[in-house]
């Protein structure tokens, strides 16, 4: 079966007050767990400026952790991840109408990441990213929902442009806002050695790809590792809130499908 190791780390930053990020992952107690459900992790980012960012981003946590360890199993990873997305969605709009007379507007970012087997499946919505880290180099498994990055796909901007834009932070999608949301979810063969890294855009928008993987190449212990890249997004800016989560596949189950159910072809492990 898939065999993995994790570190989470949250931090408030340097000049916020309170922290309106949230994390969380749910664990298989068993090998048939394991097979049947694998492992979810999920980071949101309250949208900041506007009311209960953290409310926001710890309801729609609770609702994937609690749906996702409550689904029957067996499931697509990345159909299941988009219906408990959108049901996570479905939470924080609510919340949003009965905190108040009138309602009051509460958004989140999202992404999550279900492993079983030898995939990865990768649910987000707003700016919160999922890179995939293998043999040294980063690739960027998730897209900004944001005004900037839509520019930059349109070839309006310059990645590096868009860095320095002020509207960078401006979401074009995020949970919370409507009834129903826009999810991209997308399907990723993983390797023994592979890391998984999740963050919120408080890691991302002052830690580049090249640091993070020079962090891991330099600490096999993730936890050191997440305390790190926390450390140097604190050094660099630390103006907003920063969440990391590490994943390290350790060895994976080859699998075949025959009429719709997988079968095992054979285990690969890491030398690490």
């Amino acid at each position: 079966m898939m065999n993995v190791e994790f570190a989470q780390l949250s931090d408030t930053g340097r000049t916020r007050e309170h922290n309106e990020d949230s994390y969380g992952c749910v664990e298989p107690s068993s090998p048939a767990q394991a097979q049947s459900h694998g492992w979810l992790f999920v980071v949101a980012d309250g949208v900041g400026g506007q009311d209960l960012g953290e409310v926001a981003s710890r309801a729609a946590v609770e609702s994937l952790l609690g749906n996702f360890g409550g689904s029957a199993g067996g499931e697509s990873h990345a159909t299941l991840l988009r219906r408990l997305v959108q049901a996570a969605n479905h939470v924080v709009y609510e919340k949003g109408r009965s905190a108040g007379p009138g309602g009051i507007a509460i958004a989140t970012t999202i992404v999550a990441c279900a492993l079983r087997y030898d995939q990865a499946a990768v649910a987000h919505v707003g700016d919160s990213r999922c890179y995939l880290v293998r043999h040294g180099q980063a690739k960027l498994l998730t897209h900004d929902h944001t005004v900037v990055g839509e520019q930059v796909r349109l070839g309006l901007l310059s990645v590096k442009e868009a860095a320095e834009s002020a509207n960078r932070h401006l979401l074009r999608r995020s949970l919370g806002n409507d009834l129903f949301v826009d999810i991209d979810v997308g399907h990723h063969l993983v390797l023994p050695g592979d890391v998984l890294l999740l963050c919120s855009d408080g890691l991302h928008g002052s830690v580049s790809e090249d640091d993070m993987v020079e962090v891991l190449r330099k600490n096999m212990d993730l936890q050191t590792a997440a305390h790190d890249l926390v450390a140097l997004a604190n050094q660099r800016d630390g103006g907003d809130n920063i969440t990391i989560q590490l994943i390290r596949v350790r060895s994976v189950e080859r699998v075949g499908m025959y009429r719709g159910r997988p079968y095992k072809l054979h285990q690969v492990s890491s030398n690490g």
